[in-house]
């Protein structure tokens, strides 16, 4: 067949000019190529010479992206050009089948138009870029030719009687319009840019985003395309692959996402629904409305995106149908040809099966991608309402009164509730809302699509979902109260472990361990059992989503068998309506998530309701006031929230006379102030007070008093019944101008910045230097001096990075002690003129409190004159106050200076004088020393940790150079061998797991291909005109069916019951190894890294893995047997298979790494929010006394927008994915289509298969994108089980010995002699001996005291009885028995150790003093009355049962240290050691505890490692270490005679 323009037949009309040129069909199309080539010539040059400019350039910067006028109308258009164009050339294709020899005029002008088109926007795009309008005028030259060029040839169409049964004239019609249109968008360009026949060009400029180079977030700004493919994430995906993605990567958020720019618009909502008076709705409704009114749009602009891809959804069914149906029949109409051509009908067009096929893999493509633009718009609006509402939420907490949060009416977790969950619910239900109105849509044209196909017998099946529907959503609510009460279980869990590993030490050296992990195990088994009915919960959730298809399949096809003899069951209607069975059951699956999700936002709706609803500060309303303000000596006032309507006018009054002035030299005035915290009777009653200016002023009172409500009444923190408070606030001018204000409503702005220190004291979680400067510029000699007076120094150097060292959430890693002087410390650093000290001193020692009066208060403060309010109970500083307050019971008692209270009131100045004494004389216990030395061990373990980090890292670098790229290695690959660990916990059950999957997955394709062969013969019957009975068939089917629905139950519950057992191995496991492990672990590990191993980890393996694994594993095999299927039946499909596996292969591997770095971005990022929004709870009267509001605010909106951006990227990324991965679906559509459209056209395949193929093409799409997010998710999960293993593979102690423990003497030790024989131990294999070649001899009896400067090796002497260091040389001998020979449970339960720090766990008393409950109550009495506790445990509710609660929290840390005392003598051991067991108790309790040590354990061996060396001048014999080796070995009285001894020195010092 030779190819000619026209064609060539001997008869051709097609060169038949007779009536003129133009009445020629073949001449039109060849008129209508010449604008398409006329454009190809004059944009390549153009192309060609600008790329090759760009390429010198790298990459053009995003400012350029210039939209022009009509550039969304200009791409739309452009869009549905190209699909009109191959439907042209389909058209032509199809149309000139029915001649001999082939026109290619027919197609060709229309295969060029769409290159032209394809070239047009590739044109326009380039110069919109480089912005530069002019070039467009070839565009205009184009569109003008091709507009024109089409309406001829339809104006010729019309003449020649071709009407709209024609489908080329619908076309052609078609194009002329669309011409014309974009020829309209050209010239709107003209008029809008002005580069054409105007003289003045318009300048415009980049949106203002763009001119920022830190935005990266480029989805607004691209242009169509690249938005709806997100074309534009490709640097970044694979950028993602050279280095970690952090927040320097992924820039700032644009403008219109910021959560400021959301905040202010849904402001602007709430304030619209202002009622006329001005006052504010109150309910949930309102905030409904105004989220609506806010975020309304983008939300409906979501639904129609959603509406739209659910309708082409349908496409799918109908074109296998369709397809199906015109393979199985032959029918061609040939109609005369017109103008020389042939004319087809568009139903001619459409009965064509590699039409339909093109037009499904369209429909696919634009259904794909409307599907992921409708997900995108509404998880973005989702994020952005998120970050609105918490910077609402912010805002209402810096409004919110104290006495709220002080009464418990609000808690700090509320509040963090509300952050961290109550606005995620809100921003998921607005995920879900498109689903909302979609579902109904769905169901419905689903139904009537079936009832089309299948009649009556499609309502039977559609009914089988439905009614299935209700149980979804009662095992779905089931679920969410599993996970509830798992929840409680696991927190209970969590409780003991954490006591567990916190008092770890001294459960080692008491041989408790057991004990405390079979308490453990017992909550672990508890949980277990609820995690089951999670399990089963879920199990029959799997269950039910595989099951339901089938059996409503299996119902239809027996109802439509049996209704009628006659019934339709072609291919093309079986594969039709199983395809749209499979469309029906998703919304249904949605159906009991989109419910709860929608209950749980109105349920956060309402809590937020009620939250905005709580009081404000200064809500009261105000006596009428005027108020004389002018400038103030602060520099700047930070401006609280203004007032919309000020009703107070502002006098500035200036030039006052002399006499005002002196009535003025107070800064605060408060005159009959009534203050409360609640609406009771007030808490501060008829309150006169002054406070003078630049001055001390010192407050004092007993307990409760009234104190610091006092100074947060002046700071108006309390709600004032009646009185003023007037702050006058001075300036530098000699006294010129005078400020006052009163704290009315307005008094937020008007007071300045006050530096408070509360009693509690507050930090932030920064570097210390930080919590000091606190916002301010740092000044180094003013910190310097700060420091000195707060005796911060010496506790600075003990940190690892001194003042840059982050002192974690509340100061976590500090004492009280040090936390107190660093609140003072930021209170003295401040530069403002009133300094306001709640109780200072109260967790300070005598030696730092008498410092910190002298450096910081007198010489510090003082000298800058400013003005100090000082709330103490240290009444020897009395002297020092030019003004006192004395307050009883919520009242001044009195006020003025010593001297005036001395004359006035003489009870009480005595009563002052005797306590003055009285505290002097007390000699304080140095807390201090203690602290720090607690501080340096934990510092020690943090940095022992840190440097082995450190070590093993320089391993890795010097034996690889290139480590980055060998960690980016790392990175993609998958973590198999976790995998591996994961399933070999399984046992069993791994084999059932894998053989049930295999053969469910075998028994779908097995249904299915029997279905395919039942309705193949179907048709042969019909052909055959014989009878055909369906019974047979029918049977075979439905045994299939069956089987395939317990298989699907058998697979569900094997999943979830494999998670459920590797969850209890893994935990079982976990505990006992860390039970054994050497205390080593546990000095080197920070806590909370071995904590998250049992509590986030865990829960990720109990909760999170099973149903990923089985997700993945559903979602691959559907893959690869729906792979298998279409090779099956189209062998030539292994072909295209090859590229479109490799394509896959890179989009997840770049797509894995993306998304798992910014999942940890994200996660990492909401920690510093949430934690920003707990501070500032507790904060809040500082925050408020400094005036840092608006500081405060800045922060958390970075905060907010840090968490959004990682949280919009990561959607983007997910978006990138499934578009990315959808489309190589729909390839697959499209390959095996057409392969099986020609295999069944030329071969003869049955027209059954051919429906199988599709219907499983179909599915591919569908499920691609599935399976490498759940690879991903998979990915992330699995470093849960690395991290566990990690810790698994620890070496535990040597519990055996040489002896068993039956041979060890039922008493032993009965003397409690102990021979040490040159011992050397050490921590660690690794590391230096800490005690070499100690050689020692103690008798039975004896009272023997060690001491020595920190570090020489006291406690690791000893720790060597236990065997708790690694002894590598020598060895002690107690009662002739060689302590290493001895199983370790045995010898540490027959010792008794009190230890430095008094450790109590929550529980009973007497499960504190005898875990092992072997005791009786007269012995456990026995040891409470020697340690003086009976008195004290008697009066307890409950005696030997009261409660202890969390470290012994409820008793003072004397009494924990007496408890520790009496659980050592409950053991009744012939051997006691006690471990600076008196440093922190006062002297009183310390006189005692000696005096119990000598009379209750007068008959044992007593080892003292001493503290205070006064301590053991009465012991037998006295042993002075240094660095490891024994320097003095005698007793104390010799050490003493003799002058140069050591010992002799440290007695001195200690006078």
């Amino acid at each position: 067949m030779s190819l000619a323009f026209c064609g060539n037949e001997n008869n051709s009309l097609a060169y038949n000019v007779d009536r003129g040129v133009l009445n020629n069909g073949c001449f039109l199309d060849a008129l209508n190529v010449v604008p398409h080539i006329f454009l190809l010539f004059i944009t390549f040059p153009i192309l060609f010479i600008g790329w090759g400019s760009q390429s010198s350039k790298v990459h053009i910067h995003h400012s350029t992206w210039l939209h022009f006028p009509g550039h969304n109308l200009r791409w739309l258009l452009t869009f549905i050009l190209l699909f009109v164009l191959v439907c042209e050339i389909a058209e032509g294709i199809v149309s000139d089948g029915f001649t001999q020899s082939l026109h290619l005029h027919l197609y060709m002008p229309a295969g060029l138009a769409f290159m032209a088109g394809i070239t047009s926007i590739i044109y326009y795009h380039n110069i919109e870029t480089s912005n530069f309008p002019k070039l467009l005028l070839a565009l205009l030259f184009y569109w003008v030719l091709a507009f024109l060029m089409k309406t001829i040839k339809f104006a010729k169409y019309t003449e020649h009687s071709v009407g709209l049964r024609q489908l080329r004239y619908c076309i052609t019609g078609l194009l002329a319009l669309l011409y014309g249109l974009l020829l309209a968008v050209e010239i709107n360009v003209i008029l809008g840019r002005r580069y054409l026949c105007f003289t003045e060009a318009t300048e415009v400029k980049p949106p203002e985003d763009l001119q920022d180079l830190g935005v990266r977030f480029l989805q607004p700004f691209v242009n169509l395309l690249s938005k709806a493919t997100y074309w534009w994430m490709n640097t970044f995906i694979t950028a993602a692959h050279r280095r970690p993605i952090d927040l320097k990567v992924i820039g700032k958020l644009p403008i219109a996402m910021r959560a400021l720019t959301n905040y202010l618009k849904l402001c602007k909502a709430f304030e619209s629904q202002r009622r006329p008076l001005g006052s504010m709705p109150q309910g949930p409704k309102w905030i409904w409305r105004a989220l609506r009114q806010a975020f309304g749009r983008p939300l409906i602009i979501s639904i129609t995106f959603r509406f739209l891809a659910d309708l082409l959804g349908f496409a799918g069914p109908l074109c296998i149908s369709g397809i199906v149906h015109h393979i199985s029949k032959d029918n061609r109409t040939i109609q005369p040809p017109l103008l020389g051509v042939y004319f087809i009908s568009s139903q001619e067009f459409l009965a064509n099966a590699y039409v339909l096929a093109v037009l499904l893999f369209f429909a696919l493509i634009l259904q794909r991608t409307f599907l992921q633009a409708s997900y995108y718009v509404a998880i973005e609006t989702g994020i952005n309402l998120r970050g609105a509402i918490q910077t609402k939420i912010y805002n209402k907490i810096m409004r919110l009164c104290t006495s709220n949060m002080s009464m418990g009416e609000l808690t700090v977790g509320q509040i963090c509730n509300l952050v961290a969950i109550d606005t995620n619910q809100l921003m998921w239900f607005f995920f879900l809302c498109p689903n909302l109105w979609a579902m109904p849509v769905q169901i419905i044209v689903g139904v009537i699509l079936l009832y089309y196909l299948l009649g009556i017998s499609a309502l039977i099946g559609a009914t089988v979902i439905a009614v299935l529907a209700p149980v979804q959503y009662f095992v779905a609510t089931k679920l969410s109260q599993a996970q509830k009460s798992t929840l409680e279980y696991s927190s209970e869990r969590l409780k003991k472990t954490n006591e567990l590993l916190r008092g770890i030490k001294l459960l080692k050296l008491y041989a408790w361990e057991h004990i405390f992990c079979h308490s453990v195990e017992e909550t672990r088994g508890k949980e277990l059992t609820s995690l089951q009915t999670f399990a089963l919960y879920t199990s029959i959730s799997i269950f039910m989503n595989a099951a339901i298809p089938i059996a409503a399949v299996l119902t239809t096809f027996v109802v439509h068998v049996h209704i009628s003899e006659e019934a339709d069951l072609s291919p093309a209607v079986a594969f039709a309506s199983l395809s749209l069975f499979h469309i029906l059951v998703t919304p249904l699956f949605l159906l009991s998530s989109v419910v709860r999700s929608t209950v749980k936002a109105l349920v956060s709706a309402q809590k937020l309701s009620e939250f905005f609803s709580s009081d404000e500060i200064g809500d009261e309303q105000e006596p009428n006031a005027t108020m004389p303000t002018g400038p103030s000596n602060h520099k700047t006032i930070p401006s609280g929230p203004r007032n919309h309507n000020n009703k107070y006018q502002a006098v500035v009054s200036t030039q006052l006379s002399h006499n005002v002035l002196r009535t003025l030299c107070f800064l605060e005035i408060i005159t009959s102030g009534y203050f409360t915290w609640t609406d009771g009777t007030p808490t501060l009653s008829n309150v006169n007070i002054k406070v003078p200016f630049g001055q001390l002023t010192m407050i004092v009172g007993q307990v409760g008093c009234g104190k610091s409500s006092l100074l947060l009444a002046a700071l108006g923190e309390m709600q004032r019944v009646s009185g003023t408070v007037t702050w006058n606030m001075m300036t530098d001018s000699e006294g010129e101008q005078v400020v006052t204000c009163q704290v009315t409503e307005d008094w937020m702005r008007l007071r300045g910045s006050v530096a408070y220190a509360s009693q509690k004291p507050w930090l932030l979680n920064a570097t210390l230097v930080e919590n000091i400067t606190f916002e301010m510029p740092m000044i180094k000699p003013r910190y310097k001096a700060v420091i000195e007076a707060c005796s911060l120094q010496p506790d600075i150097d003990i940190l690892p990075q001194g003042d840059q060292t982050e002192i974690g959430e509340r100061g976590i890693i500090l004492s009280g002690g040090q936390r107190q002087r660093i609140g003072v410390a930021r209170a003295l650093y401040q530069q403002t003129n009133v300094v306001l000290l709640d109780d200072p001193f109260s967790a300070l020692d005598i030696h730092l409190s008498d410092h910190l009066m002298q450096e910081g208060i007198r010489k510090l403060l003082r000298e800058e004159k400013r003005t100090v309010v000082l709330v103490t109970h240290k009444l020897q500083y009395l002297p020092h106050a030019d003004w006192i307050i004395a307050m009883k019971d919520g009242t001044i008692q009195t006020e003025g200076t010593l001297k005036d209270i001395q004359n006035s009131d003489p009870k009480l100045f005595e009563q002052w004088k005797t306590l003055m004494h009285r505290q002097d004389g007390e000699f304080e216990k140095s807390m201090t020393v203690l602290e720090r030395k607690n501080l340096r061990r934990a510092m020690y373990s943090k940095e022992a940790s840190k440097t082995e980090e450190e070590h093993e890292e320089e391993s890795v670098e010097s034996e690889e150079d290139d480590s980055l790229s060998q960690a980016m290695r790392h990175r993609t690959t998958i973590p198999w061998r976790s995998c591996g660990v994961y399933l070999s916990s399984a046992g069993l059950l791994l084999p059932l797991l894998l053989l049930s999957q295999l053969f469910k997955h075998t028994l779908m394709v097995a249904i299915d291909y029997w279905l395919a062969h039942w309705t193949s013969h179907v048709i042969t019957a019909k052909m055959d005109e014989c009878g055909f009975s369906h019974s047979w068939y029918l049977s075979v089917f439905s045994v299939l069916c069956c089987l395939g629905i317990v298989l699907c139950l058998v697979t569900s519950v094997a999943v979830e019951w494999t998670g459920l057992r590797v969850a209890k191995e893994l935990h079982h496991n976990l505990l006992s190894k860390i039970i054994l492990a050497p205390m080593r672990l546990f000095e080197t590990t920070p806590l909370g890294n071995i904590l998250n191993r049992f509590s986030s980890d865990t829960n990720t393996i109990d909760q999170h893995i099973p149903a990923t694994l089985e997700c993945l594993s559903r979602s691959t095999l559907l893959c690869v047997s729906a792979l298998g299927v279409i090779s099956y039946v189209t062998p030539v499909f292994l072909i295209a298979l090859v590229p479109l596996a490799i394509a896959c292969y890179f989009i997840q591997k770049y797509f894995r790494v993306a998304s798992r770095d910014l999942q940890q971005l994200e996660d990492s990022t909401q920690l510093p929010l949430l934690s920003h929004f707990s501070e500032t709870v507790e904060g809040l009267t500082t925050i408020r006394a400094f005036r840092y509001e608006s500081r405060f605010r800045q922060r958390l909106l970075e905060y907010t927008d840090a968490n959004n951006i990682a949280s919009l990227f990561l959607t983007a990324a997910n978006r990138w994915l499934e578009v990315r991965m959808e489309y190589v679906g729909t390839c697959v559509v499209l390959i095996a289509a057409v392969a099986s459209i020609s295999n069944s056209l030329y071969n003869h395949l049955s027209t059954g298969l051919v429906g199988l193929g599709l219907t499983y093409a179909l599915m591919v799409s569908n499920y691609l994108n599935w399976m490498v997010r759940n690879l991903a998710d998979m990915e992330v999960q699995l470093g849960s089980v690395k991290r566990i293993n990690g810790l698994l593979k620890t070496e535990p102690e040597n519990y055996e010995g040489l002896m068993a423990a039956s041979q060890v003497p039922d008493g032993w030790p009965r003397q409690g002699e102990i021979q040490i024989q040159n011992l050397s131990v050490r921590y660690d294999t690794t590391l230096k001996p800490v005690l070499k070649q100690v050689n020692a001899h103690i008798s039975p009896g004896q009272k023997v005291g060690i001491c020595g400067r920190t570090g020489s090796g006291k406690s690791s002497f000893s720790l060597a009885f236990f065997r708790m260091v690694d002894t590598f040389e020598g060895r002690i001998i107690i009662d002739d028995i060689d302590i290493a020979k001895l199983p370790l449970q045995t010898l540490r339960s027959r010792f008794s150790i009190i230890l430095q720090d008094p450790i109590l766990f929550s529980g009973t008393i007497r499960f504190n003093l005898d875990p092992e409950m072997k005791a009786t109550d007269d012995m456990l009495w026995e040891a409470l009355e020697i340690a003086q506790l009976k008195p004290v445990v008697k009066t307890l509710p409950g005696g030997l049962d009261a409660m202890v609660t969390e470290g012994g929290e409820n008793f003072s840390q004397g009494q924990r240290q007496l408890f520790c005392l009496a659980r050592a003598f409950v053991r009744k051991s012939s051997i006691l050691i006690m471990d600076e067991a008196t440093a922190s108790i006062d002297m009183a309790t310390e006189s005692i505890l000696q005096k119990v040590v000598m009379t209750a354990f007068a008959d044992r061996t007593v080892v003292t490692i001493a503290h205070r060396v006064h301590t053991i001048l009465n012991a037998d014999l006295v042993i002075v270490m240094k660095r490891g080796i024994i320097l003095e070995y005698d007793r104390p009285q010799a050490l003493l005679e003799k002058e140069d001894s050591v010992f002799s020195a440290f007695v001195k010092a200690d006078k």
